[in-house]
C-alpha cells in the first residue's frame, strides 16, 4: 500500500472531501510533487493491473479551452510528455493529504467538440516505453553480467534518467550465470532476468522502477466491509478452474552443457482448496528460463510464480469507497454479511471524480505451505 497517514485511512470511512489533480509534465521527473502544467479534470480513472506488462493506464478528460495540441511542443502532444495524477482528501482545517497515482506517458488526445470542447487523453505508465523500444540489434550479455547491470543497460537506453530501485542488493549484484542474447523484445529480455530472480518489477507512484519480491500476504492492509463505518458498495463472486494451478515446475537449460537446474514447488497445505494431491487434482504450471542456473534460483522463481497463481479458483469483483493508497498484490479483508475472507488485489480502477466508486478484482488468499524438490 502506498504510504498514507492513519488519519487518511480513518477519514475514508466517513464523509470527506475528495480532491484530484493532473499535471502535464516533461519526461524524466520523479517524486510525488513534480513541476508541470495543471489541467482541469472533468472525468476519468486510473486502471492498475498487477498481472499486465504495463501496470497502470490513465484515461482522463480535461477542460479543452486552449489545450488542443497545435505544435509538437504543446503540452498534450503525444511526443513524450507525461501526465502525473494524484487523488487526496481535503481535511476540515484546509490541509490536503495527497496520494500519487504515478506518471503516464501521453499516447492519444481526442476532442469531439472542437475547438474548445473537452479533451480525452489516454496514457500509460513508463513501462510502455520499454515495451515499445524494441532492440534494433541483438545485445549479448556474458555470464558474468550482473542482473542489475543488465537491467540498467536495457532500461537506460530508453530512459537515461531512470531511477531503478532493487529491494535486494544481493540479487541485484548476482551474475546471470549463463550467456544470453537479447534479440528484438527488450521488455521480454528484462522480464526474463527479473522473473528468474523471483522478483516482480513495475514503475511505482514516484516514477521509480522498482524490482521487488512480491509483498507479504500474511495480514490485511485494509478492510472492505459493510455496515457502520463500512466502505463496501457491492460485491460479485465467481468460482472457476480456468487459470488455476497448484504447482510450478521451473527449469533452466541453455545452449551449454551444464546440467539443467530444476525445482518443483507445490501447494502442500491440506486445508487449501488447491492442495496438491487433494480433490482439486494436480495441475502444474511450467516455467523455463536459461537464467535458472541453480536449484536455488529455480526454486525462487517457482515460488514467486506460484504465489501469483495460487488461490485463483475463487475471486471477487467489488465496488467500494475509493482508497487510492491500495495497489495490486495488497492483501485486504473483504467482509460482508455472514462471511469474512482474505483476498489479494489483482486489478483495480481508481476514479478521478467524486461520483464513481473504486472497483477491484481479487482472488482469495489461501494459506499455503510451499514445498518441493
Amino acid at each position: 500500500m502506498r504510504p498514507v497517514s492513519d488519519r487518511f485511512l480513518a477519514t475514508l470511512r466517513g464523509s470527506h472531501q475528495a480532491v484530484f489533480e493532473a499535471r502535464i509534465v516533461p519526461p524524466g521527473q520523479t517524486g510525488v510533487n513534480p513541476s508541470g502544467t495543471t489541467a482541469s479534470i472533468l472525468d476519468g480513472d486510473v486502471q492498475i493491473d498487477g498481472t499486465a506488462d504495463i501496470r497502470s493506464t490513465l484515461d482522463v478528460t480535461v477542460a479543452g479551452a486552449g489545450m488542443w495540441p497545435t505544435r509538437t511542443s504543446s503540452p498534450l502532444a503525444p511526443y513524450g510528455n507525461e501526465i502525473f495524477v494524484r487523488r487526496g482528501i481535503r481535511y476540515g482545517n484546509g490541509t490536503t493529504e495527497w496520494v500519487s497515482l504515478g506518471y503516464h506517458r501521453i499516447d492519444t488526445a481526442e476532442q469531439d467538440d472542437a475547438p474548445d470542447g473537452p479533451i480525452r487523453v489516454s496514457a500509460r505508465d513508463r513501462m510502455a516505453g520499454i515495451v515499445d523500444g524494441r532492440l534494433t540489434a541483438a545485445v549479448p550479455f556474458p555470464a558474468s553480467t550482473t542482473r542489475g547491470s543488465a537491467i540498467t543497460a536495457l532500461v537506460t537506453e530508453i530512459y537515461p534518467w531512470a531511477t531503478i530501485e532493487w529491494d535486494d542488493t544481493a540479487e541485484r549484484d548476482a551474475t546471470i550465470g549463463r550467456q544470453i542474447i537479447a534479440e528484438e523484445d527488450r521488455y521480454a529480455a528484462a522480464n526474463e532476468i527479473i522473473t528468474s530472480a523471483g522478483k516482480i518489477w513495475y514503475w511505482d507512484h514516484r516514477g521509480v522502477l522498482v524490482v521487488r519480491t512480491p509483498p507479504s500476504t500474511s495480514s490485511p492492509v485494509w478492510e472492505v466491509n459493510h455496515g457502520a463505518n463500512g466502505v463496501l458498495v457491492s460485491v460479485d463472486r465467481r468460482i472457476t478452474r480456468e487459470g488455476a494451478y497448484n504447482a510450478v515446475v521451473a527449469s533452466g537449460e541453455g545452449a551449454d552443457t551444464a546440467y539443467p537446474a530444476r525445482a518443483v514447488v507445490v501447494d502442500l497445505n491440506p486445508a487449501s482448496p488447491t492442495y496438491w494431491g487433494g480433490p482439486f487434482g494436480k495441475v502444474p504450471y511450467f516455467y523455463n528460463s536459461p537464467l535458472l542456473t541453480t536449484a536455488a534460483r529455480a526454486r525462487a522463481a517457482a515460488s514467486t510464480t506460484l504465489s501469483r497463481l495460487i488461490g485463483l479458483p475463487y475471486s471477487v469483483d467489488l465496488e467500494a469507497v475509493p482508497n487510492p493508497a491500495l495497489e495490486p498484490y495488497d492483501p485486504i479483508r473483504v467482509t460482508f454479511p455472514r462471511r469474512s475472507e482474505m483476498h489479494i488485489i489483482d486489478r483495480m480502477t481508481i476514479p478521478l471524480t467524486v461520483e464513481a466508486a473504486m472497483s477491484a478484482s481479487t482472488r482469495e488468499q489461501t494459506t499455503v505451505l510451499l514445498g518441493g524438490d
